[in-house]
């Protein structure tokens, strides 16, 4: 296998460096182009540029593969739990019993929030949108958390990722009881970390909340299948924003903001409303009529990914899951009847076939979630708390890396060239 390529740019002949991961394709090694030749590569939306070197997670989209640290998303979800699979993402190794219950018992005792952050949630409207209340009080925390922001105390990393985790779920929780007029319910350290969070959510002062087993491990597989993606478009945000050296809570922040967008976070949402428009079996054929239609606007929500061209291997997981929550629940739903056609039809027409159009995780999550009885503005919140562990996980990656450097993309201008100033009352 050859180190190096060779490259004719600028009337010289390179040899570029191609380095070797553990797995997964070889990379061209341009560091050094601009200095020795003048010139950029030209990448829209970093498709086919490494942006770094990580050891946290592994994704094959041919085959359909998703590692965390050398483990199958799988075994991690069906034999896991999410407080495991967070001491794996941040440290590297599935921790030991005595390893697992110090961690969880340290996430537990940082779960409660300041409580003047509770009149910082009143500053908003009551119909402000989830995520907006996550990223300004997420952003918020650097302003009460400042022993914990000095990014080259690896100690004080440690702190700030440990509470980021713990306090996601009551973040999420009160903006939810916030918009629905309900008291906030405070942390309960005997329960799980998912357990804490269903109370926190759908618990009241007046009654004791019981957590239902079968939905405390429906929500801990979701928050598992969400913990991390690799190199995707929050992530790299939370990596860009940290490049700067911007203190933690200012980086998950911004790893909000992006995840936001109903190309990223927001597509399981798009997916159930898509479900719930199709109504019925009997009008799939009409829906996926129009899906092959080059001149009709509509498309297959939850079907095919950016990095996937397999069966996503987390929606094997989410379907197994979505039927234990139906039986669990008694819930009859004429939406995940249309889900379970609609997957079954797609897969055996060529046309979906031959372009690789497979579902993805978001095709269930919202089924899952609505079931359970969030509200869809909440589905893109839950996605942010899950996926917090994978942002802290890939900004301490970066922070210890030597090689480590601002984020500075760069473009190939198209606008005007050098021209002069004309005075005001000299332009016609």
């Amino acid at each position: 296998m050859t180190d190096t390529v060779k490259l004719n740019a600028a009337d010289k002949d390179l040899d570029l460096k191609v380095l070797h991961g553990s797995v997964g394709p070889d990379v061209i090694d341009i560091r050094k182009l601009y200095a020795q030749t003048g010139m950029f590569t030209y990448d829209p939306g970093f498709t086919s540029t490494a942006s770094c070197d990580s050891a946290i997670t592994y994704i094959d989209g041919d085959e359909g593969v998703l590692l965390h640290r050398g483990y199958p998303i799988g075994q991690l979800a069906e034999q896991s739990s999410f407080m495991e699979v967070c001491h794996l993402l941040l440290n590297g190794e599935l921790p030991t019993k005595d390893e697992l219950d110090k961690f969880t018992y340290t996430i537990s005792r940082h779960t409660m929030l300041h409580e003047q952050l509770a009149t910082f949630y009143r500053g908003f409207r009551r119909d402000a949108h989830p995520m907006a209340i996550m990223c300004g009080v997420v952003g918020a925390l650097s302003a009460f958390y400042q022993d914990s922001a000095d990014i080259t105390d690896p100690q004080q990393r440690m702190i700030a990722s440990h509470r980021l985790i713990a306090k996601m779920p009551t973040i999420a929780a009160m903006a939810y009881k916030y918009s629905i007029g309900q008291p906030f319910m405070h942390p309960k350290n005997e329960l799980s970390y998912t357990g804490n969070f269903l109370r926190m959510t759908f618990g009241v002062p007046a009654e004791e909340y019981v957590v239902d087993p079968v939905i405390e491990k429906a929500m801990d597989r979701i928050f598992i299948l969400h913990a991390d993606h690799e190199q995707n478009a929050s992530t790299s945000t939370v990596r860009l924003a940290g490049s700067s050296g911007a203190n933690p809570f200012a980086c998950i922040a911004a790893g909000i903001a992006c995840l936001w967008g109903p190309a990223h976070g927001g597509a399981n949402e798009a997916a159930l409303n898509m479900l719930r428009e199709i109504g019925t079996v009997d009008r799939i054929p009409e829906y996926i009529a129009r899906a092959k239609d080059k001149n009709d606007p509509f498309r297959l929500m939850g079907f095919g990914h950016r990095v996937y061209k397999n069966y996503d291997p987390r929606a094997t997981v989410m379907q197994q899951t979505v039927r234990e929550v139906f039986a669990a629940m008694k819930v009859s739903d004429p939406v995940f009847d249309v889900a379970l056609k609609l997957e079954e039809m797609a897969l055996s027409d060529p046309y979906f076939i031959e372009k690789k159009l497979f579902p993805n995780v978001d095709f269930y999550s919202g089924v899952i979630l609505s079931a359970i009885g969030f509200p869809t503005t909440m589905f893109t919140a839950l996605f942010a708390l899950a996926r917090t562990v994978g942002w802290v996980a890939q900004w301490n990656e970066m922070i210890a890396d030597p090689e480590q450097k601002i984020g500075r993309p760069r473009q190939l201008y198209t606008g005007p060239t050098q021209r002069d100033y004309v005075p005001l009352d000299a332009r016609s």
